[in-house]
């Protein structure tokens, strides 16, 4: 190729790359239903596109390591300290039974499907237990389960990506080193420990880089970043170099051992390697879809839907209720958990890795694996995406709509806020420090957080599940300040705070950004003063005329929504919405006079 024709087909790779995702994101379905048919398209209308082409033999190797950086990250994403429960013995269960049973399924009956031997027909079955948060996430974010399934679920995907890369790597050693695959025999034994030797050897060589790096350095953001990328691909290829496709296990040990060692308390938000990962997911994917044609497509077509078939409606809720039998789920929660087993990005990257080394190596068959696996993927993922939503609101597992609402402060004018709003049909939750306050709370029928759920919204490695948004009004504005900053990245929607006293030089408070509740007419103490003075919260239905003097706090529409005005935005309230009023004087009414707006269908 020429050089133009190089630049033309990287260039073309990274626009489509990067298109699909901000299209699949304003679609609201997994990058993955417009990545694959986007770069199976290309690479059927265009020769610019193909990676063989582009980067010659180069390209397994860069999607060894490419996968290598995707493994480290999903390591980074398991800290076993949060896995706790009840829910790590499903999650524990759903792993060994689902990894058993997909693998010896997949064996079993892709020799007679594909026409493959056995040894090949397992290394597919080892790709496909796989499925991964790049593809669960997503679905869940747009299906909204109850917070039970979707802890479930996001874990075992999770878990799944590096106990496959593992599996895959040490399948692939039995297949390349014997062309056969019989652990039981001491020579495969052997094998399988050098590399898993070579592997953890690597692991501990990253994890003394990261922690000199990371700890000792003190490497932040950018460097940070760089830092860990250039460690994860020198073990990796290290590792390679000495012992073939054992560079996976060290980048998984890697992320694993970072993620747990106490001292180097890695942020669960990486926004630098966040954004890289992305990148590469959408690379790999464009580039992995384009090389496979359809004139591989064809021969396995009918078998690869065939095996979807009885890997969708036999294997995973087989999976699913005999993981979480006496587990205390529900039925419906039970069910769901059996209609929910996409394959991702790692399925994809492994089949062309592994694949690819086979065929090198002249073993019958493996051609296959890669087409196999991308309508495996294809198929998994348009099935669960067009049918996840409508079956979790058959099964009743869909999270009631309306925010759910952390409001932190325990004055009087607060708990008095908190009340209103609950009346107004959200459901609240409340924090605040002092022994009078958190009283003041309970005496008002609030539900009160426990104390590690502050801790727990602060930390910047945390996510608060099933808090949507969170309202600061505590009498510190510093810290209100500065929790919202911290708080903004863990929590669905937003964090708002009250604003500060006019001309005030706190430490903080002044000078961070955010969304500033009421305006700056209604800022702490003004509302504590007009409280005090005998003006109360009102809800009121929208389409009821406003009491005279009154302001207009919250709007909350007819989904239990919440609208709060603030300082950037004033909200217009719709017929069926119920307003919260702050009501001067004689003209206020107990919050709880009012009635709740009706009940959801």
């Amino acid at each position: 190729m020429t050089d133009d024709q190089i630049l033309l087909g990287l260039t073309l790779t990274v626009l489509l790359a990067v298109g699909s995702q901000i299209l699949a994101s304003r679609l609201r379905v997994p990058a993955l239903i417009v990545l694959l048919p986007v770069g199976f398209a290309a690479g059927a209308l265009t020769d610019v596109i193909h990676p063989e082409r582009l980067m010659g033999a180069n390209f397994s190797a860069l999607v060894s390591l490419a996968v290598a950086v995707i493994l480290y990250d999903a390591g980074l994403g398991l800290n076993v300290r949060n896995l706790t429960g009840r829910t790590r013995w499903i999650v524990g269960r759903l792993l060994l039974i689902g990894i058993l049973l997909t693998f010896f399924v997949t064996a079993a009956v892709a020799p007679a499907m594909f026409g493959m031997p056995l040894r090949v027909a397992s290394m597919l079955g080892t790709i496909l237990v796989v499925s991964g948060p790049t593809v669960v996430g997503p679905l869940l974010e747009f299906v909204r389960p109850t917070d039970k399934v979707r802890r479930i679920l996001i874990w075992e995907g999770t878990l799944t990506d590096p106990i496959g890369g593992i599996l895959g790597a040490l399948v692939f050693h039995a297949i390349a080193t014997t062309h056969r695959v019989d652990i039981g025999r001491g020579y495969q034994l052997g094998q399988f420990g050098i590399s898993m030797a070579v592997g953890l050897a690597g692991g501990a060589v990253g994890t003394a880089l990261l922690w000199l790096t990371l700890r000792t350095l003190r490497l932040g953001g950018v460097l940070g970043t760089l830092a860990q990328l250039a460690t994860v691909i020198t073990v990796s290829a290290g590792c390679d170099i000495v012992r073939d496709d054992t560079g996976l296990i060290a980048a998984i040990v890697t992320g694993l051992a970072v993620t747990n060692i106490r001292g180097f308390d890695m942020p669960a938000r990486r926004p630098f390697f966040e954004t890289l990962i992305q990148l590469i997911i959408g690379l790999l994917f464009v580039s992995i879809s384009s090389t496979v044609t359809p004139a591989s497509l064809v021969p396995v077509l009918l078998p690869s839907l065939a095996l979807i078939a009885i890997l969708v409606l036999v294997v995973r809720p087989l999976v699913a209720f005999a993981a979480t039998k006496g587990s205390g789920l529900t039925f419906g929660e039970r069910a769901f958990t059996g209609w929910m087993a996409p394959r991702g990005i790692v399925a994809a990257a492994t089949a062309s890795a592994f694949a690819a080394g086979l065929v090198e190596r002249g073993v019958a068959g493996a051609a296959r694996i890669l087409p196999v696996t991308f309508l495996v993927i294809v198929g998994t993922v348009l099935l669960y995406s067009l049918t996840a939503a409508p079956v979790a609101r058959r099964l009743g597992v869909v999270k009631p709509t309306g925010t759910r609402l952390l409001l932190v402060g325990g004055e009087p004018w607060v708990v008095d806020m908190g009340r209103a709003l609950r009346t107004a049909g959200l459901d609240v939750l409340m924090w605040a420090g002092l022994d009078e306050e958190r009283r003041r709370i309970k005496d008002a029928g609030i539900d009160l957080a426990k104390g590690e759920l502050l801790a727990t919204a602060t930390n910047p490695g945390a996510r608060l599940e099933g808090v949507t948004a969170v309202l600061l009004a505590t009498d510190d504005d510093d810290f209100n300040a500065l929790a919202s900053v911290v708080m903004e990245s863990n929590v669905e929607e937003h964090v708002y705070r009250v604003g500060p006293p006019h001309g005030s030089h706190g430490v903080v408070a002044p000078y961070t950004g955010g969304d500033i509740l009421f305006g700056t007419a209604l800022v702490r103490h003004v509302l504590a003063q007009r409280y005090e003075e005998g003006a109360r919260f009102v809800v009121r239905p929208a389409s009821s005329p406003r009491p005279p003097a009154s302001d207009t706090l919250f709007v909350i529409r007819a989904d239990r929504r919440l609208e709060p005005v603030t300082e950037q935005q004033r909200v217009t309230p719709r017929e069926g919405d119920c307003v919260v009023l702050l009501v001067p004087g004689p003209a206020a009414e107990p919050a709880g006079g009012a009635p709740p707006p009706p009940a959801l269908p």
